[in-house]
Order: structure tokens, then C-alpha cells, then sequence
């Protein structure tokens, strides 16, 4: 796991080593064990590392007999596979970063498609005079790029590619539109103007700083639902999930698991137990504050019954005020939703107590069915119901926000049923632009990685295929998963309503509700895009709608430090003052 970057010149000059510096310092944080870069004629690729696995002679660039060099940000699951298939290859360490170089070696640029993790790759083939960049299917790990008149480059994140002069601090309206009434951004165009996402699955060819080519691995199986007996499907469950897991759990370094006391990250514990055999340590987050919706107490009992070492964390409003500053500045592609605040407290919780890496359910949901809007989309209740996300978090206020969903949408219902087509729209938006960036940034920024077995492609052959039936049904969604885990785990509770992982921001704002709503309507981004009078309305009404706050209060401290260059330092009051104080004539 790591960060990487680096850039091809259109004449064919030499890459300025000013440029490559501020490129690696833009990532720095996500690599603090190594860096690592390769120059050559014009191209060069750059690498901090974050030593997960062969932290002995894992250090990248890797390079090939052929000619190629690769830089990697990931994890190769399937990397002793692919080792014994390629027994003759010239391996030089034991990383599971280094065989993707001598599958593209022989291969070509398909060689994504036999890859079975999480990553964004970078190979230089010098040979070929072409560089290829490729990101895993779900988009867990990121990858972006920006071009110019003098060059190509790409990088794990934006705020990296800002620094070394490539694309502009300023906002796109049409994605600010998105970000304000979704919570997150579609497509490939990010909110800042000439920086573009590599799309999750995408392989793009470059050659001399012009894009000559591209290709698409799918994250999903093609086709509608497959007739499965429901004890057969339990019994596949098992397999799948245990083989996923087993996967993820491939680390030398220690690891834990992020556990919210709901039933995706209780399956991950129960496997994790069976697997290791061994005491898991766990970390989960509660909220202070009395009639808080606080699930940590019950991961605190489930921890126990599996005999896990448990360290329960607890937020409250002062942490909120002090930290959201720092937690805007880490999400550079912005996602305003208000989990990025417990999960980069967790992230920081984790580094504090020598974790490296953290398992997490991430992706259960948009796989297994879990959401309300899956069961509105299978009758009786697809006759009264409306399609998803038809009402945005700021209603008529904002406008223009739907295109780039409408086309996902549109993209994901062929030969799908209307479950299936909503699920294929949540994983090729919702899921990498929101809670697969939130997982990056707020990890990555204290050097942890994150893992989401449940994101895993053995995994989604299986549940994508299953009969609606076995995903939605009209109380509950997951319907197989908690009819797994009421077997394999029974003290989880499969059937019982959860209460959800959301932090109180509602009160926590309305308690300085004044003060908030004129710092934010007086800030310079957000009085571009909403009337104050609105702003300040939607801190008064805080504990009744919290998203439309939060989303205001967010995007006014994202703004500030990300496009205004205010320092994160401070509490949100001194980052605010400090941001109208430097727009001020």
C-alpha cells in the first residue's frame, strides 16, 4: 500500500525534477516507510511506500528483463497464484506488487484482468515508449491524472497533482452541484477543472502525453439473477466469504478490523476468528452525548463473545470542532459525508496502537442488497416507489445535479433487473466517489491500510447473480447474509434493527448554530453557490436535517484549504475566519 505518481513530457524532454518533487510530497503521507523513483527519457514514475507485505526487499520500482518498470498502490491477493504460473519469471522479492509487471510483460495491457485485489498500477515500457496505468475494478484504490500542453501526469490523489502545477484550485459548478445534493461526485471529471479519476477498472495507454488507448475490466458479472436453492446459496456464502477473507488477511504486519456492531463487519470478525484461530483486535467508535444512537456498546459485547481484544474510541463535540478542519483537508475529492469523520478517527486510533492494517464491511451492502432503495425496487413496493436519489439534500435550491447519475443509471440497467440495475449504479458511483474515497483519504492520511473483503471479485460473481429474492426482502436487506450469520455468528443479532455508524453532527451544530451559519454563508465558495439566508437556515434547522448542514459546513471548510490555500490548522472557527479574512479585498 502506497502512493504513487509521476508523468510523461509531450517533446520527449526530461521530466523537471522540481516537479517530481512536489508530486512526491503531495503523497507523502501515504508512503513514510520508502520512496522511490526512476527516470527515464521521458518518463518518470514515482512510489512511497507504506511496507505491508516483504518489507524486506519489497521496495519499489520494480523492473522487468523486458524492459518495464512498475510502480504500485495495492494489494495482489492472488500473488502466490500468479508466482506459480509464471515459476520461470525472474522474481527479485517476495511483494505481491512485483508479478503484475511480468503479467504485463506477457500479456500486454490486458493483464488487469488476472488480477485479483485492490490497485492503482503504474508500468513504464520503455521498450514500447508507452506508459499504462490500470485501477482496480471496485475503484478502491485511487488514481487520477491531468494533461497538459507540456506533459502527462497522474497521482494517487489530486491535492498531489494541484501541487505540482497540473489542473487549477478552482470548483467545476456542475460537480459542486452533485457534491451539495448527493453528498458525492459522478464520472470521470473530478470537481477541480483538468483532473480527471481513472475510472474503477479503467486501463489507459499513454504515449508521448496523449492518451492512444483504453479498456474496462468490469467489477460486475454480466447478466440477470441465476435460480440458486436457498441451503445451497448458504453453503456458497460460506465458501466465498471465507476464501475472501482468507485473502485479505495475507499481511506482515499487524492488522485489525473496524467493527461498528452491525452485520457486515460482525461476518468479517466471526471469519476472522475461524480463520486465525487467534484474538482479533477491534476498534470501534461511540459518541458522547446522552439519547445518541450508539451502537459501540453492542461491538463491545460482540468482541467479547469472540474473544477479541476490544478498544472502544468516543467522539464528542469537541472533537468535531477541533478535527473536522484536518478531515476536510485529507478529502480532497470531496465526499460531504459525515463518516469520514468517525473513520478517520479510527484511522488515527489505529496508527496510534501499531496497526498497519484494518479489515472493514465496506461493499456488503451494494452486493448483498442492504439498503431501503433495493426493496423499493421489487414489487409491491416498486409500484408506489420512486427511483432513487430523485430529491437532492438541497431540493429546487440547486439544480443540475442528475446528469451524470441518470447516465449511470441508464448504463446499469442492460439486461439487469431493477434491483440488480440500481446495485450497478451504487457500485459504479456511490461506492469508489464516496465510501471508497472516505475509506482512502481518512486511512491513508495516518498511514493505515484498508481492506473490504466484501469488495473482492470471487465474491461478486457470486451475490451479484443471486435472485432478488435472497437480497431484498420486505423488512430486511441482506437477506442471505443474516441468514448466514444468524447461524455462523447468532449472538450478531442478523435480524435486529440496527441503529447505523452515524455520528451525531445534527447536535453537535446546533449547539453553535449561530456562529456556524454566518461563518459558512460569509465563505467565499459557498456564497457562490446558495443565498445566505438559505445557508443560515440550514444551521437553525441542524438536529431536524443534519446532511444539509453538514453538506454547507463541510464544502465551506473543503473550499477554504483545498482552493483557497487556508491552513487546516485550527478549530473550524479559526479556519473559517482565517479563510474571510483571505478573501477580503
Amino acid at each position: 500500500m502506497c502512493g504513487i505518481a509521476g508523468l510523461v513530457t509531450r517533446d520527449g524532454s526530461r521530466p523537471d525534477v522540481v516537479v517530481l518533487d512536489r508530486l512526491a510530497a503531495g503523497i507523502a503521507h501515504r508512503g513514510p516507510d520508502g520512496v522511490g523513483r526512476v527516470v527515464r527519457g521521458d518518463t518518470a514514475l514515482i512510489q512511497l511506500r507504506l511496507a505491508i507485505i516483504d518489507l524486506v526487499t519489497g521496495d519499489q520500482p520494480f523492473f522487468a528483463p523486458g524492459g518495464s518498470a512498475l510502480v504500485s498502490n495495492g494489494e495482489i491477493y492472488n500473488n502466490l497464484e500468479l508466482r506459480a504460473a509464471m515459476a520461470d519469471a525472474p522474481f527479485r522479492s517476495r511483494s505481491d506488487c512485483e508479478p503484475p509487471l511480468f503479467l504485463y510483460e506477457r500479456e500486454g495491457e490486458g493483464f488487469a484482468r488476472r488480477l485479483r485485489g485492490m490497485f492503482a498500477i503504474a508500468i513504464h515500457d520503455e521498450k514500447r515508449g508507452r506508459l499504462v496505468l490500470t485501477r482496480d475494478p471496485f475503484g478502491i484504490k485511487p488514481l487520477y491524472y491531468a494533461q497538459t500542453e507540456g506533459a502527462f501526469a497522474f497521482a494517487s490523489e489530486p491535492q498531489a497533482l494541484l501541487a505540482a502545477g497540473f489542473g487549477r484550485r478552482e470548483v467545476d459548478g456542475a460537480r459542486r452541484a452533485e457534491l451539495l445534493q448527493m453528498k458525492f461526485t459522478t464520472g470521470a471529471a473530478t470537481i477541480f477543472p483538468g483532473i480527471m479519476r481513472v475510472l474503477p477498472g479503467e486501463t489507459l495507454v499513454v504515449e508521448r502525453g496523449e492518451i492512444v488507448a483504453r479498456a474496462v475490466v468490469p467489477a460486475l458479472p454480466a447478466g440477470k439473477p441465476e435460480p440458486i436453492v436457498h441451503g445451497a446459496a448458504l453453503k456458497e456464502l460460506d465458501r466465498v466469504l471465507s476464501d475472501s477473507v482468507a485473502a485479505h488477511l495475507q499481511s506482515d504486519v499487524p492488522y485489525g478490523l473496524f467493527l461498528s456492531g452491525g452485520i457486515d463487519s460482525s461476518a468479517v470478525l466471526a471469519l476472522m476468528t475461524r480463520l486465525t484461530g487467534q484474538r482479533i483486535r477491534v476498534l470501534t467508535m461511540g459518541w458522547q452525548g446522552a439519547g445518541v444512537a450508539d451502537e459501540s456498546r453492542e461491538a463491545e459485547r460482540l468482541a467479547g463473545v469472540q474473544r477479541a481484544e476490544c478498544e472502544r474510541l468516543e467522539m464528542g463535540e469537541a472533537d468535531f470542532w477541533a478535527f473536522a478542519p484536518r478531515i476536510a483537508a485529507a478529502i480532497d475529492d470531496p465526499t460531504a459525508d459525515a463518516a469520514v469523520l468517525p473513520t478517520w478517527m479510527l484511522g488515527r486510533a489505529a496508527r496510534a496502537g501499531g496497526l498497519k492494517v484494518t479489515l472493514c464491511g465496506e461493499g456488503a451492502d451494494e452486493l448483498f442488497g442492504g439498503y431501503s432503495r433495493y426493496r423499493k425496487r421489487r414489487p409491491p413496493l416498486s409500484w408506489i416507489s420512486r427511483k432513487p436519489r430523485t430529491k437532492g439534500v438541497f431540493g429546487g435550491a440547486i439544480s443540475g445535479w442528475r446528469d451524470g447519475l441518470d447516465a449511470a443509471e441508464t448504463a446499469a440497467a442492460r439486461d439487469r433487473s431493477a434491483l440488480q440495475a440500481t446495485q450497478a449504479a451504487d457500485v459504479a458511483e456511490w461506492l469508489p466517489n464516496d465510501l471508497l474515497t472516505k475509506l482512502d483519504r481518512c486511512l491513508m492520511v495516518h498511514g493505515v491500510e484498508g481492506r473490504t473483503p466484501f469488495l473482492d471479485p470471487v465474491v461478486a460473481k457470486f451475490a451479484f447473480r443471486l435472485p432478488d429474492a435472497e437480497k431484498a426482502g420486505l423488512r430486511f436487506g441482506k437477506v442471505l447474509l443474516r441468514d448466514w450469520l444468524a447461524k455462523a455468528f447468532p449472538e450478531a443479532g442478523a435480524y435486529a434493527r440496527k441503529k447505523g455508524f452515524k455520528p451525531p453532527v445534527g447536535a453537535w451544530m446546533q449547539a453553535r448554530a449561530a456562529v456556524l451559519g454566518e461563518l459558512v454563508a460569509g465563505q467565499a465558495g459557498v456564497a457562490e453557490a446558495l443565498p445566505g439566508d438559505v445557508v443560515r437556515g440550514a444551521f437553525a434547522a441542524a438536529a431536524e436535517n443534519p446532511q444539509r448542514a453538514w453538506s454547507l459546513l463541510f464544502y465551506a471548510l473543503w473550499h477554504a484549504h483545498h482552493v483557497m490555500g487556508v491552513a487546516c490548522e485550527g478549530d473550524i472557527g479559526t479556519v473559517l475566519s482565517a479563510a474571510r479574512a483571505s478573501a477580503s479585498p
